[in-house]
């Protein structure tokens, strides 16, 4: 203000003033300035009022100035930026593609991300980057950046061009609307469907190709009490959605502070996005970051964080109550929803507000669809560190199927029965009579003589997937092509089972096989009706507006064809006055890039034509007119045409809407197809060599295998090599407990892995690699293999150890089956023996589980002197290889290190020595080293006797007793207490143990 005053008053002052004036700088002007108004008055006599009169105006034409130089550097938007900001604003966290005539455009930041992820150019244009796609691209270009891990949305125009030039708003910018949201699991819609050509057969094989499952996974946390929170311990909830198939699952669970709970159910699931509230317990936080640190960038799994509020209970009950009062009516429906748990509730609560943004909250509607992950009486319970162990669903070296039980069992045709099967293969059933109704099925599909079987499995080859299909229908996002093909497909499958019904009578005699077939046809008797509508060549080219072949139900369509034909005949009627008109009777309308009735005529003859005719195009020879009655008839025809596209449209979407009508109906059938798809792929198993039915028993504790093999390992081998067979024999009544030693590498981990998956496969309702298998019903298997550390959940490889060691002690029971591979090998020999030994004799004699440990520790052997009739020792057999002399080498005698050979055969005895540097000359370490190792091993073997002999010559062969607990001996009060396991060790032999570790009584 003040510099303002003195560059006003420097237009008043005299010349020496102005001089001083321009000297002012920094503080002098606050002296200065008294004086000025001294002079001011003295000298000059100045009117003070006019002097400030001339001050105000002279300001206000400097602010004028200031306002014109703010609207000039201020940025002026295009009112298509204007557009995008204003939808920008409402989807933050979304990639928006605009539709802009030909093509979609992004827009900033937008704009940079598309540029970066599909390699496309990017450049300034007005306020902001853009780039661009072209439209027929779309699909393409939407998946690859969901794939990335973006929301995607897709904005289109809602005007067309004649609509909008017939309208009020002829200059204004095209009207805009967010149409679809993309992300991992809400991939459905005609957008990122691919293109399918119905012409020929053979090209319906590109639609079955696999698309993965795509859950949507909502993880909803409850602390009870202050205590369990300090503990770790919380009740998680959790609601599963699969978009594209419709399927709804959820789940309720105490947890640990391992979360172990929480990482089976998620590693089943593999889901490809999460919902989780903004503030998840920090042990859940790392559980998630272990998990998709584990993926590749493209395979990652979404997270989706929503307001800790949706997950309140009080807003999620009032929500729920509001969606299945008002939006689906039924009181039926809210008490099913009310009765699930409430952290449950929350989390579907979740699940329903995310899925509005994406219009497919429909698959919520109908709560009887709703299926448990977890039931104890159902499933036998496999977690997820054994599922990862057993490589149940894909080998743990490149995370994919091949190497895998599913791999070895998959031999389905479709889509939807590979979704299932891998269902019954990570969810072994538990009751008796539902595991003989899949093998009765199975054994009848392999023993059968019968063509129907034959016949039955051609109908389920090249078929389309479906489910997916169906889905799609439901949510009213599929284009013509693919409701066509579904339902085609869907009434070809009847009419074809229909004709076979009869034979199924006659030859299908298993109650699961015979009522999946013969439901069929009943269940798909509607979808002939809706397929009768259709026009087959309007569907397949996607033209709505033909797509109806009787408009007798379509009157808003049929209106607006006869309008359209009543503005065409006036326009045919309209040729006659042409004719006369240019003198030409044979003169006839011509249509050139998609202009229609343009009037031809030479350009010899140009001077018949009349002066209000629009010349529209030309040639060298010819010339093409419109009159004034054709331009102003064919603007109103082009209007109604995209009108009645328009009406085609909403007709299209009625239309779905009472086809959906029949989804739950129809889902069951494709339901049946997918379970006789299963049978079928069971009975291709078992069609390989030296597969056997096994006898599966409700009330005996046993595990009964003659000559059994790894069903993957022997699958790999394959013909070129053969797998060698071995037997087990585990009773609950006699031997329970193998405790397996033998020399590294020598096949120790395949056995124990393949008498747990043979029990997996006889459980599933399969055949199983072996000349005879018994198998008591297991209510879960429990693994404790490899050694790896968790950066991310911050565990060391011993930590890792005893987590899940501590998880297999809290839930094993007398019906499991429970493995330990190599328990304590994380920390010091000591502590190991101790540890291990301690964990074993608490399954022999506490839990009472079929157990198979693993180990290097003689000293862990000699549990079969005190539980004899219970505990057996095995060796994987094996020849010391004496061919190649220590001269050969160039090592002495003694320090000449042994070399076996592998036999793979399970024998009854304790292996002295695991044979270590066979497995290191085999890794080719150094020969230097391996003489120096050699050396080393037969001093340290040497002390070891000496101290044993002075032991016995003591007469200590003392008994000892160990405690141990497994909260105080992990490095982390993360890890749950558990109870004492105390256990009494038998001649100790292996030195003298650890002060703290051992007590002496």
């Amino acid at each position: 203000m003040i510099v303002n005053l003195c560059i006003s008053c420097a237009v008043f002052l005299p010349s020496y003033y102005k001089v001083g004036f321009q000297c002012l700088q920094g503080q002098l002007i606050y002296l200065i300035i008294p004086n000025l108004f001294f002079h001011l008055q003295e000298e000059l006599r100045c009117d003070l009022s006019q002097f400030s009169a001339s001050l105000k105006s002279y300001e206000n034409t400097q602010n004028t100035s200031d306002t014109n130089l703010n609207k000039r550097t201020k940025s002026i938007y295009t009112p298509l930026e204007l557009q995008f900001l204003e939808m920008k604003k409402q989807n933050k966290d979304a990639v928006l593609c605009v539709e802009c005539g030909y093509k979609y455009r992004f827009f900033g930041e937008d704009a940079e991300i598309a540029a970066k992820e599909l390699n496309i150019y990017c450049h300034q244009d007005h306020n902001f980057m853009t780039a661009s796609i072209p439209s027929h691209r779309l699909f393409v270009h939407v998946r690859r950046l969901v794939a990335k891990g973006y929301k995607v949305g897709v904005i289109k125009q809602m005007e067309t061009a004649a609509l909008k030039a017939a309208g009020e708003n002829k200059s204004s910018l095209f009207s805009r609307k967010l149409t679809a949201l993309y992300t991992k699991s809400t991939l459905i819609g005609e957008d990122i469907l691919f293109q399918i050509n119905l012409v020929s057969d053979s090209n319906v094989e590109d639609v079955t190709t696999d698309v993965p499952d795509n859950y949507l996974l909502c993880i909803c946390e409850n602390g009870e009490n202050l205590k369990d929170k300090k503990k770790g311990d919380i009740v998680i909830g959790i609601t599963a959605i699969q978009p594209t198939t419709g399927e709804v699952i959820f789940d309720s669970f105490r947890d640990c502070a391992s979360r172990s709970e929480l990482e089976s159910r998620v590693l089943r699931l593999q889901p490809v996005e999460m919902i989780c509230p903004s503030s998840l317990s920090d042990r859940s936080e790392k559980l998630i970051n272990s998990i998709t640190s584990m993926r590749l960038r493209d395979d990652r799994i979404r997270i989706e964080r929503m307001e800790n509020l949706h997950f309140e209970y009080s807003r999620a009950f009032q929500l729920i109550t509001d969606f299945y009062t008002k939006e689906v009516p039924g009181p039926q429906k809210l008490s099913v929803i009310l009765s699930l748990d409430k952290p449950v509730i929350c989390s579907l609560a979740a699940v329903i507000t995310y899925l509005k943004e994406f219009n497919l909250e429909r698959m919520l509607y109908n709560p009887s669809n709703f299926k448990q992950l977890s039931s104890e009486t159902e499933y036998m319970t496999i977690n997820g560190t054994t599922m990862k162990n057993l490589e149940i669903i894909q080998n743990q070296t490149d995370m994919k199927t091949k190497g895998s039980l599913l791999w070895v069992l998959d031999h389905t045709k479709t889509s939807f029965g590979r979704r299932r099967l891998k269902k019954w293969v990570t969810q072994p059933l538990m009751k008796c009579s539902e595991i003989s109704a899949r093998l009765d099925a199975v054994s009848e599909i392999l023993l059968s003589e019968s063509s129907v079987f034959g016949q039955i499995r051609n109908l389920l080859c090249k078929l389309p997937d479906v489910e997916r299909g169906l889905c799609s229908v439901f949510h009213k996002k599929c284009s013509t092509q693919e409701f066509f093909l579904i339902v085609s497909t869907l009434s070809r499958l009847d009419l074809e089972i229909q004709a076979l019904v009869p034979v199924i009578h006659s030859y299908v005699k298993t109650p699961l096989l015979q009522n999946a077939l013969l439901e069929i046809p009943e269940l798909l008797s509607p979808v002939k009706y809706y397929l009768k509508i259709l026009d087959e060549e309007a569907a397949k080219t996607g033209d709505k507006t033909q797509l109806f072949k009787d408009l007798t139900d379509f009157p808003v369509i049929r209106k607006k064809k006869e309008e359209i034909l009543g503005v065409l005949s006036k326009i045919q009627l309209h040729l006659l006055d042409i004719r006369k008109q240019i003198k030409n009777p044979s003169a006839e309308y011509v249509t050139v890039s998609g202009q229609e009735f343009m009037v031809e005529v030479k350009n010899s003859h140009k001077s018949s034509v009349p002066s209000d005719w629009v010349m529209v195009s030309s040639t060298k020879a010819v010339s093409r007119f419109h009159s004034p009655f054709i331009i102003e008839n064919y603007r109103h025809l082009n209007q109604l045409r995209e009108q009645l596209v328009l009406d085609c449209s909403a007709e299209w979407l009625r239309f779905l809407d009472r086809f959906s009508e029949h989804y739950h109906t129809v889902s069951k059938a494709v339901g049946h197809l997918a379970t006789v798809d299963c049978l079928f792929s069971l009975a291709q198993v078992a069609k390989q060599g030296d597969y056997c039915r096994p006898t599966v028993q409700d009330n005996q504790q046993e595990i009964i295998i003659k000559n059994g093999r790894h069903p993957v390992i022997d699958a790999l081998l394959g013909e070129q090599d053969q797998y060698v067979p071995n037997s087990t024999n585990l009773s609950g009544d006699g031997e329970r407990v193998m405790i397996i030693t033998g020399p590294n590498m020598g096949g120790k981990s395949s056995y124990i892995k393949q008498v747990a998956l043979i029990t997996v496969m006889a459980q599933i309702g399969s055949y199983v690699p072996a000349e005879e298998a018994t198998v008591g019903i297991v209510d879960g298997i429990f693994t404790r293999m490899g050694a790896a550390d968790n950066i991310y959940r911050g565990r060391s490889t011993f930590m890792e150890e005893l987590t899940d060691t501590a998880e297999i002690i809290r839930k094993a029971t007398s019906r499991s089956l429970v493995i330990l591979d190599e328990l304590g090998r994380g920390t010091s020999t000591h502590d190991g023996i101790a540890i291990a030994y301690a964990t074993l004799e608490h399954f022999i004699r506490d839990v009472e589980s079929l157990t198979l440990f693993v180990t290097h520790y003689p000293s862990v052997c000699e549990l079969e002197k005190v539980y004899p009739d219970k505990v057996g020792n095995y060796h994987m057999a094996f020849l010391v290889n004496e061919g190649e002399s220590a001269e050969q080498k160039g090592f002495d005698d003694e320090e000449s290190p042994e070399f076996i050979t592998f036999l793979y055969q399970i024998t009854k005895g304790v292996s002295a020595r695991s044979y270590g540097l066979n497995v290191a000359k085999l890794a080719d370490i150094p020969e230097e080293i391996l003489k120096k190792a050699a050396h080393k091993s037969k001093e340290l073997e040497g002390i070891l006797n000496m101290k044993r002999d002075r032991c016995w010559d003591r007469s200590c062969s003392t008994s000892l007793w160990v405690t141990w607990t497994v909260g105080l001996s992990a490095p982390s009060a993360s890890l749950p207490m558990t109870p004492s396991c105390v256990v009494r060790l038998i001649h100790w032999r292996e030195g003298m143990p650890s002060r703290g570790t051992l007590t002496r009584l």
